[in-house]
């Protein structure tokens, strides 16, 4: 697998781009900003999806220029599907932000894969942060979105947070393998090994 990442927008959002090794089409995930950086960066790789991991403003500038430029389908959970064509509903409004992004051409569920040539990524529904939150994991990396942070996990205290629901998609990602690679939605990589031992919010045996 190759990951690639931007660090976008103004709460500095990592986007990612990955692909699989032979060099093949690329997954974009949560495009925060500035479409013409993605673009430089995926040179003239074909986009097969851009994925939101969740509906909120910082993760989506990038997607309208995008999709306009190159066609690739957008996708998002369902839960989230309709937040994110609104800066009202996805809380950019609330910080004086007016991005939003166009209608996904995909509703996402629990369970469904993104093929990129040969790269798989499984679609995890990791409600809490946002109703629609997921994961993707594949070959070893888990890209968390905004559940998930290097010793820390995502606010429940805006529109739609469950902190019910996060501490469930936390125990989950928790039981994943331990060597499992986490590139979260702000801050640094980190592995679920890490996690299990400094994360306040990771269950305790």
């Amino acid at each position: 697998m190759r990951v690639q990442r931007l660090i976008l927008g103004a709460l500095d959002t990592n986007c990612f781009v990955v692909g699989d090794d032979s060099g093949g089409p690329v997954v974009v995930i949560d495009p925060a900003d500035d479409s013409n950086a993605i673009l430089d960066v995926i040179g003239s790789h074909a986009i097969a999806a851009v994925v939101l991991t969740h509906g909120h403003f910082d993760h989506l500038g990038g997607v309208a220029g995008l999709v306009r430029d190159t066609g690739a389908p957008l996708m998002v959970h369902a839960a989230d599907a309709d937040a994110i064509t609104s800066a009202e509903s996805n809380g950019g409004a609330l910080f004086g932000f007016g991005a939003f992004a166009p209608r996904a051409d995909r509703r996402l569920a629990e369970g469904e894969t993104i093929e990129a040539g040969s790269l798989r990524l499984e679609v995890l529904h990791t409600p809490g942060h946002t109703p629609g939150g997921i994961a993707l994991l594949g070959e070893g990396h888990l890209f968390a979105g905004d559940t998930l942070f290097a010793g820390s996990v995502g606010r429940t205290d805006f529109g739609g947070g469950d902190a019910r629901a996060l501490r469930a998609s936390i125990a989950r990602l928790a039981g994943l393998p331990a060597e499992t690679i986490v590139h979260p939605g702000h801050g640094p990589d980190t592995t679920i090994a890490r996690e299990i031992k400094v994360n306040p919010f990771f269950p305790r045996a």
